[in-house]
């Protein structure tokens, strides 16, 4: 089991998590590496909760299913739970978002592509659209008045 674990400096915000419904399922991105030959794929990656894909050999299906290009074997990664919310934490802590059961490969590098939302810590204020590809995120709390900030993200693929 493997899970990406995010530490990220929260300011007037809680609860920051990817949009990710049937509807706008949020494309997890990622290098991929084979755990059989450790070779690493050049490409990005994209894998989401909602599509299954059909293991061959009547194995069952998973949300990503790669056939290495130098092996030849074939790996699988599921992911196990919705996303769980990066929650505001002074100072900033390493959380996990969400964990994959990948077999035959891992998951080496995250790349953040998609939407998240994030609430505000004092107020009810719901913030949606959050883009995180640069690696900060900064808006304006109408109702707490303030400036609200997303920075410092370190994402972080570990063993669970």
């Amino acid at each position: 089991m493997l899970a990406l674990a995010l530490t990220a400096d929260l300011t007037g915000v809680t609860d920051l998590l990817p949009l990710d419904t049937p509807d706008e399922p949020y494309f997890y991105t990622f290098k991929v590496q084979c755990t059989s030959c450790r070779e690493i794929h050049p490409n990005w990656i994209s894998v989401n909760r909602y599509e299954q894909n059909e293991v061959s050999a009547g194995k069952g299906e998973a949300n990503f299913v790669w056939r290495c290009k130098s092996c030849r074997r074939e790996s699988t990664a599921t992911i196990k739970n919705p996303p769980r919310a990066y929650r505001h934490a002074s100072p900033p802590n390493k959380q996990n978002i969400i964990e994959f059961d990948c077999r035959g490969l891992e998951f080496t590098e995250f790349k953040s592509d998609g939407e998240w939302q994030a609430k505000g810590l004092e107020w009810p204020t719901k913030f949606s659209g959050i883009d995180l590809q640069e690696g900060e995120w900064f808006d304006y709390d109408e109702k707490a008045g303030e400036e609200v900030s997303i920075k410092d993200l370190k994402w972080d693929i570990r063993r669970v």
